[in-house]
């Protein structure tokens, strides 16, 4: 480890929507910070999205706080204006972000943090952890039995279908990626999607309102994981402005039961069903890589304990993560309830030296 270069009061790891809705915070409160972001411009999760994707909350919704995203209100924004939104974002605030600064670990010394990049290290009283939870993208062991001409690609690396060679293609996941890039692709290619568990659908508007009203409207939205409906909800997804019965009607869409193993070109389905196959979309979501932490946080299973984000180390945070907290927690326009939070419990922080350990904590991430 080198030398420390600098301190900060707070360090934010991450200049997704999470960091960016606490930066604003803290530059509120007048707190020393800087936001390290591992990739070259803001919005980086965003910019490795498909092309056509769009928002299923319209534009009324999507606001971080201080700077109301740009449109009509009801419009469904998409990918391109997110990424130019937090662009903004950064600018019309200043917020102080260091690009191509990806963090390699966090630990301890004494009664601060350090925080270690390839050619610098620097020290801070508190830090949080703000880098999503779209991080390592998640293939299943049976795609390395696939022939090389196979041509295989997680939907991370999918953009358009300009980019998809002739042929049948298998997108694999049954949640909402799957489904909007089938259902893209079926315009120009046979397809299929290979369905694990199902999810249950719910449609876009209600009545001639978007289902994020009711949502809000009800209070869903801000249901918490320690409510009894928050507990039910928790790591459940839906299917929105989707459904089996749609795709496979209106767009032709066959639709097969979850893939199980791989030979050649051929996938197998649980049903016993076969397809040769050419192109594989694995629209099987992401994993969590926190191995760079290096400060007792974590239980047996190696998730982060916390309490709304709150670790049992003294001054180290965690913000933007599924249902961290609420439905909202990692979605555009609730973000800025946690990173509330987090901003708070920043300003109230007394120094003192980061626990031992995290057994005492009881909280889940």
């Amino acid at each position: 480890m080198g030398a420390v270069t600098d301190r900060h009061e707070v360090i934010v790891v991450g200049a997704g929507q999470a960091g960016l809705a606490l930066g604003y915070s803290l530059a509120q409160r007048g707190h020393d910070f800087t936001i390290l972001e591992a990739a070259e411009e803001p919005a980086a999760a965003w910019r490795e999205r498909w092309e056509s994707l769009r928002l299923f909350t319209p534009v009324r919704y999507d606001s971080l706080p201080g700077l109301p995203f740009p449109g009509d209100p009801d419009r469904y924004p998409g990918r391109d204006d997110v990424v130019a939104y937090l662009t903004d974002y950064v600018r019309h605030f200043d917020l102080p972000v260091e690009l191509g600064s990806r963090v390699r670990s966090i630990r301890t010394a004494d009664d601060a943090y350090l925080v270690e990049l390839d050619d610098r290290t620097y020290e801070a009283d508190q830090v949080v952890i703000a880098t999503g939870p779209f991080q390592v993208p998640r293939v299943p062991p049976i795609a390395e039995r696939l022939d090389p001409e196979v041509v295989q690609l997680h939907s991370s690396a999918y953009r358009s279908p300009r980019a998809i060679a002739d042929g049948p293609v298998l997108v694999v996941g049954g949640g909402n990626t799957g489904f909007q890039i089938a259902e893209e692709l079926s315009r120009s290619h046979e397809v299929h999607l290979s369905i694990g568990s199902r999810q249950t659908p719910l449609p876009q508007r209600i009545l001639g309102r978007d289902l994020f009203w009711y949502l809000e409207a009800t209070g869903l939205i801000r249901k918490t994981t320690a409510s009894r409906i928050g507990r039910r909800l928790a790591g459940r997804d839906t299917l929105i402005g989707s459904s089996p019965r749609a795709l496979r009607r209106r767009h032709g869409v066959q639709l097969q039961r979850r893939a199980v193993d791989a030979a050649g070109s051929d996938v197998t389905f649980s049903d016993g069903t076969k397809l040769d196959v050419r192109t594989v979309i694995w629209a099987t979501g992401f994993g969590v890589d926190h191995s760079w932490i290096d400060v007792p946080i974590f239980d047996e299973n190696g998730r982060v304990l916390h309490q709304r984000g709150v670790t049992a180390s003294p001054g180290l945070y965690l913000l933007g993560q599924s249902w961290q907290h609420t439905r909202g927690s990692a979605l555009l326009g609730w973000v800025k309830d946690d990173a509330e939070y987090i901003a708070r419990a920043i300003s109230a922080f007394e120094p003192r030296a980061p626990a031992a350990a995290a057994q005492t904590q009881n909280r889940v991430a």
